[in-house]
């Protein structure tokens, strides 16, 4: 396969320069921001847009510049969690400001670009079946136009909210080439760590991005009765030694996280005292504490 510059001709679409120019405004943009934060997870139905909102509200209400963005193209769903579905995005010659949520926290997402709620995301191609092909190239493109081309100033943190599945991270990493490092969210269930391991080997071993550490989500519940704490699902399953030794910390579930994800309610502001908001707060202290001690390392 030839790469662009050993194509003879492009037919006067400038491919190259293109591409090029845009790898320029992405690097442009990341020279505004201090740290960058993938949150990945490997397997769906864990969580994790909604722990990404939480931590990034939690950055937001301890003092940080905090940019999002839904790297899930085709599943998008932070800017209904963060309160901005209906923002409309406006268009400046610097590029596209980002929404902007209730607390200060700054976000793109393809939903922002969709005209309903039920409107997929639908590639350029001769039928539907030919996009496919080229369907990850696509995405890849534009997620590299989220990051060049919003205009997000000067950020302390810039988190993007991946879609499941380990092959996720390399994309981003290749955008990325200095990705400050990696949140796993998982859960309890055996099955959840068995693929998200394939995730963490693949961040640690393969890619060499450093993880921050994992969020172990839905731990437990909190009886209303009794406070007692119970497990969620079967008391057999327990995190993983490996996960054990980078634990960030253990969310409780709590149905009104849920709720606030819905309505779009910040639920770390709204909730500030229940044990998952501390659980949260407390996660989003060590992420901090890494990127401090990465930074004195570097003195």
């Amino acid at each position: 396969m030839k790469s662009y510059k050993e194509l003879p001709n492009d037919a006067g679409s400038n491919i190259i320069g293109q591409v090029t120019a845009q790898a320029d405004r992405l690097q442009k943009r990341l020279a505004s921001v201090k740290h960058t934060v993938a949150i990945m997870s490997g397997k769906g139905g864990v969580g994790k847009s909604a722990i990404a909102a939480n931590l990034a509200v939690a950055l937001t209400l301890r003092g940080n510049t905090v940019g999002v963005v839904d790297a899930d193209i085709n599943g998008p769903t932070l800017a209904k969690m963060m309160g901005v579905r209906n923002a409309t995005l406006e268009y400046t010659p610097a590029g596209v400001k980002p929404a902007v949520a209730g607390l200060g926290t700054k976000l793109i997402s393809m939903d922002l670009l969709l005209a309903e709620d039920d409107t997929p995301v639908l590639w350029n191609a001769h039928t539907q079946k030919d996009a496919f092909t080229w369907r990850s190239t696509m995405e890849v493109g534009a997620l590299r136009e989220f990051i060049a081309d919003t205009v997000w100033g000067e950020l302390d943190y810039l988190l993007l909210d991946l879609p499941p599945g380990s092959d996720r991270l390399p994309n981003v990493a290749e955008l990325i080439p200095n990705l400050g490092g990696v949140v796993v969210v998982t859960i309890p269930s055996e099955v959840s760590q068995l693929v998200v391991k394939k995730s963490v080997t693949m961040a640690r071993d393969v890619l060499k991005v450093p993880i921050i550490g994992v969020v172990e989500n839905m731990a437990f519940y909190v009886c209303q009765h009794c406070g007692e704490e119970e497990p969620l699902f079967s008391a057999d399953e327990t995190l993983d030694d490996a996960f054990q030794q980078v634990l960030l910390g253990s969310i409780p579930f709590d149905p009104r996280l849920a709720r606030c994800s819905d309505t779009g309610i910040p639920y770390i502001d709204e909730y500030p005292d229940t044990p998952a908001s501390k659980a949260l707060i407390q996660v989003t202290e060590k992420i901090q504490n890494f990127f401090d001690e990465k930074t004195q390392r570097s003195l």
